[in-house]
This record gives C-alpha cells, sequence and structure tokens, in this order.
C-alpha cells in the first residue's frame, strides 16, 4: 500500500464555493490538472486559473438539465482505480482515463430545502446523485485518493497542500474518507426520514451531526456527550458549560414551561418540579414557586416564560440554583445575575423541538410519539354528585399540567395556580399522597380547599379518603379502573369532587 500519494489531477464540483479560493490558487501553484463542471467551473476560470470541463473528458455534455453531469467510466475509472493493480493501469491507459487523485464535491442543500418548507418538487430536486456517487467511489479507494466532501474541511486541506505541496499520507487519506462516509450516511438518513413520514417502515434511523463533549455523563466515572446543536436552543449569558444531569433538568423545565401561557417560573430539581406558580407579574411568579418548596430549590434548575427583570433577578439571586433560563433578560437582571460567575444563565431561542422521543433499552431502542395532549376543563367528566367549581377546575387544569411532566406514580395538590406539595416516583398512589400531605404541611400550607390530580386511577378508595380528611375539595384522574365506583362513593360520602379525563400521563 502506497504511504504517501501526490496530487496531480483533480476534480472539483461544488454547491458551496466559500474557502474555495486558496484551494484552487495552491492546486494552480502545484500543477494540478482541474477537472470542472458548471458553475464551479466558472468560478475556477473566473480566477485565472486553467480548467478542464469535464464534457471534454468524457465526450458527453451536460444532460437531463444538469441530473446527468459526471456519471460517466472516465470520471469513476479514474477515482476508483487502484494504483497497485496492473490490470486497473492498463485498463487507464487503453481508455486513455486519467488517475483523480483529489475529489471535492458537497451535496445539494437537501435537509435544507426540506426546513424551508420548499414543495415535493423542490425537495426531490434536492436529492443529489452525482455528488453522493463521487463521495462514495473517493472515499471508497482512501488508499490512493483525497476526498473532500464538506466546506468544513477546506482549511484542512488547504494546509497539507501548502506545507506538504500537494502529496498526502494514508492516515489523511482515511481521515478524510471516514468525515466523507459521516456525511453521506447523514444525507441518506434525512432522505429516508423525509421518504418516511407518510407510511412509516418500522426502521429507526437517526443522524446528528453536531455534538459536545460533556465534562462527564450522570457521574464522574462516565462519559457524556450531547448531540445537537445547543447554541441553537439558547445563548448562554453567564455560567459554566451545561453538565450532563443540567441538560437533563433543562429538557425537562422546557417541558413543562411549554405548558403555560401566564407569567409562569417552575422550579425543578432531578426533573420534578417542586416549585411552580402562574401570576400576573413574573416576580411573583417567582415568589410564590419558591415557597412550594425552598429546601429542594437549592441547586436547581430555575425556568420562566416572561423576561426576568431586575427586581426578579434581585430575589432569585438570593439562593444557590444551578441553572436559570428565560426568554429574556433585562440588562440590569443580567448585571445582578452575572456575580456567581458559575451560575448558568440561559436565554431560549424559539426553536421547533422533535416530536418523537427515543432512548436505548436493553438490545435496542424504543420510540414513541411526545405527550402533547393535555386535557383542560372540557375534557373533564364529573363522576360525583358534587362538581367542581370554576375555580376549582382551574386549579385542576394547573395541577393537571405538572402531573403530566412528574414521576409516575404522583400526586399533585394546587391551589390558586400554585404548587401545593407533590408526591413523586412513589410505588404507591398510597405513598405518593401521604408523601404529598407531609411536604405541605412542612411548608405551612393549608390544604383546605386544594385540589388534588394524579396520573393514574384509584382503585381503592383509600387515596379520596386521605385526601378529603387532609382538606382536598376536588380531585382529577384518568379514571378507567374496574373500581372506579368505590372512589367515587367515597368522594360522594366526604363531599368531594371528582372528575375524570380519560387520559393517563405516567412518566417513568
Amino acid at each position: 500500500m502506497s504511504q504517501s500519494v501526490q496530487i496531480k489531477n483533480a476534480l472539483i464540483s461544488v454547491y458551496y464555493k466559500d474557502n474555495l479560493e486558496p484551494i484552487i490558487h495552491e492546486l494552480n501553484r502545484l500543477g494540478v490538472n482541474i477537472y470542472s463542471t458548471g458553475g464551479t467551473e466558472t468560478f475556477i476560470r473566473n480566477l485565472g486559473v486553467n480548467v478542464i470541463p469535464v464534457e471534454d473528458l468524457t465526450s458527453y455534455p451536460s444532460i437531463l438539465g444538469g441530473r446527468v453531469k459526471t456519471l460517466h467510466p472516465k470520471v469513476f475509472g479514474g477515482i476508483l482505480a487502484r494504483r497497485s493493480f496492473g490490470g486497473d493501469k492498463q485498463q487507464l491507459e487503453q481508455y486513455e482515463i486519467p488517475e483523480i487523485d483529489l475529489v471535492i464535491v458537497d451535496l445539494y442543500p437537501f435537509e435544507e430545502t426540506v426546513q424551508s418548507g420548499a414543495g415535493a418538487e423542490d425537495v426531490i430536486e434536492k436529492i443529489d446523485i452525482g455528488g453522493i456517487s463521487l463521495i462514495r467511489a473517493a472515499a471508497k479507494n482512501f488508499k490512493d485518493v483525497v476526498i473532500v466532501a464538506s466546506k468544513d474541511d477546506y482549511a484542512g486541506l488547504e494546509n497539507i497542500l501548502k506545507t506538504q505541496d500537494g502529496a498526502t499520507t494514508i492516515d489523511q487519506r482515511r481521515s478524510f474518507a471516514q468525515k466523507a462516509f459521516n456525511i453521506s450516511s447523514n444525507y441518506d438518513t434525512h432522505i429516508f426520514n423525509y421518504f418516511n413520514e407518510a407510511e412509516p417502515l418500522p426502521v429507526f434511523k437517526q443522524s446528528i451531526q453536531t455534538s459536545q463533549v460533556l465534562r462527564y455523563g450522570e457521574n464522574p466515572h462516565q462519559k457524556g456527550t450531547f448531540y445537537g446543536n445547543l447554541d441553537a436552543m439558547f445563548n448562554k449569558l453567564n455560567g459554566k458549560e451545561l453538565s450532563y444531569n443540567n441538560l437533563v433538568d433543562v429538557d425537562a423545565a422546557v417541558a413543562i414551561i411549554d405548558e403555560f401561557t401566564e407569567p409562569t417560573i417552575a422550579i425543578l430539581k432531578h426533573t420534578n418540579a417542586c416549585g411552580v406558580a402562574s401570576r400576573s407579574f413574573i416576580k411573583e411568579a417567582w415568589i410564590d414557586a419558591l415557597a412550594c418548596d425552598p429546601v429542594s430549590a437549592f441547586g436547581g434548575v430555575i425556568i420562566a416564560n416572561a423576561e426576568i427583570d431586575a427586581e426578579t433577578a434581585t430575589e432569585i439571586d438570593k439562593i444557590f440554583y444551578e441553572v436559570l433560563i428565560a426568554p429574556a433578560f433585562t440588562d440590569e437582571a443580567v448585571q445582578i445575575l452575572s456575580g456567581k460567575k458559575n451560575r448558568i444563565l440561559l436565554v431560549r431561542q424559539p426553536v421547533e423541538l422533535p416530536v418523537k422521543h427515543f432512548k436505548t433499552l436493553l438490545n435496542g431502542v424504543i420510540e414513541q410519539d411526545k405527550d402533547a395532549v393535555i386535557e383542560g376543563p372540557a375534557q373533564m367528566t364529573t363522576v360525583t354528585e358534587k362538581a367542581p367549581t370554576e375555580a376549582e377546575l382551574k386549579d385542576l387544569f394547573f395541577a393537571n399540567k405538572i402531573v403530566k411532566h412528574t414521576k409516575s406514580n404522583t400526586i399533585v395538590f394546587a391551589k390558586n395556580n400554585q404548587l401545593m406539595a407533590s408526591g413523586v416516583g412513589q410505588t404507591s398512589r398510597v405513598d405518593a399522597l401521604k408523601q404529598a400531605i407531609i411536604k405541605a404541611q412542612s411548608f405551612g400550607f393549608d390544604l383546605n380547599g386544594a385540589v388534588m390530580a394524579s396520573d393514574a386511577f384509584f382503585p381503592f378508595p383509600d387515596c379520596a379518603e386521605l385526601a378529603a380528611e387532609a382538606g382536598i375539595t376536588a380531585i382529577l384522574q384518568p379514571g378507567g379502573s374496574i373500581n372506579d365506583k368505590l372512589s367515587v362513593a367515597m368522594c360522594n360520602e366526604k363531599g368531594l369532587a371528582m372528575v375524570t379525563t380519560g387520559v393517563r400521563h405516567f412518566k417513568h
């Protein structure tokens, strides 16, 4: 295997020409023959550099509106020929095919065209045929050919041309091939997923090109990486880099805050809300959210759906937190909150979030639709003799939003658009209810007139009885147990209202 290959002939055909000019001049300096097509050929010629049209090599013009330009044996033969095979070399000479040692090609912007909302015809025309074929051919023959499949790699190639005078090592060529196959596989994945929307095949394909190495994973002995573009999602104003656990909590925070339209603040710890309040002003929302559980709020993640002003920032700055997220901060707020260098301030950007959720499990992956449903008063069916009041319906709606984003089994108490307490992640609903009662009492909340929401039905009347004794006046549950009537009867006996929604929000 040849370790060093001198670039003598290059094929260049690119959609994006940014930063290509220095490479053209370096190739010209080295006396490399340049073959090109269409707009790239014109670009090179306008630089005053000699360029050979691919049509001169193949004796065929570009046809079918540009769909066929490079798909020809004289092009692919020059790329795929194995230099160490005597038979391949003989055929190149026989058919007057030049050895092509460098291929610079990118792909039509398929993904960008889909994201732009373009029509099907425009999208289909952005499925690259010649480009993807050139990339695969050159990458396959990396032993003899350099493939540059992205403008992101132009700087690396330019450095090689300048410092090595057009000679490349096998390790360099293999590295370029690795990147090229990444590009081609990513491209094909997005094309497949586009076609797989209407009547999906039961296969799992994902490809994300951007990543960020994290300090560590869930624990310091675990490695961690985030795949995605955090810069598109958030503008970081202050603080250290987000950790694995930060990201998990931030994801949960974003999910719950999107349920609310009134000025709202949520405080989360280990993905569960330990404080939520909706108020007319964001400062009031913060004060009442913190009151829910000021102990658990320590070191938590805070998220708001309205601008953080100086007064609110002054209050928030009194406690220790890991991350604070809002759609905007006033300049005065940033100055106040930036006084502690490690605390992370994030401005949330308007980014469309995935509608599918997936995670690794056992020896595979599970995927599901995002839980995009939430039941309001119109979806609540009264099953007791007593109907909830308008205020109770409003509080049940508020509580149901929190239930949806809290670990099962969960019980949520709420009153006047404020979380009063929750029982989280228990193995029984009775334990979750008891936990919520203890927490509410420990922080001085009066549960008389509060409402209760559950992520699951009540197969026994014990929860309804305990709730009544604690002062709860209305209960929301999905319903569906064959013993629902026992809980309904207990509510009737105790004078409680109960509604069912017909929708379960488990969160494991």
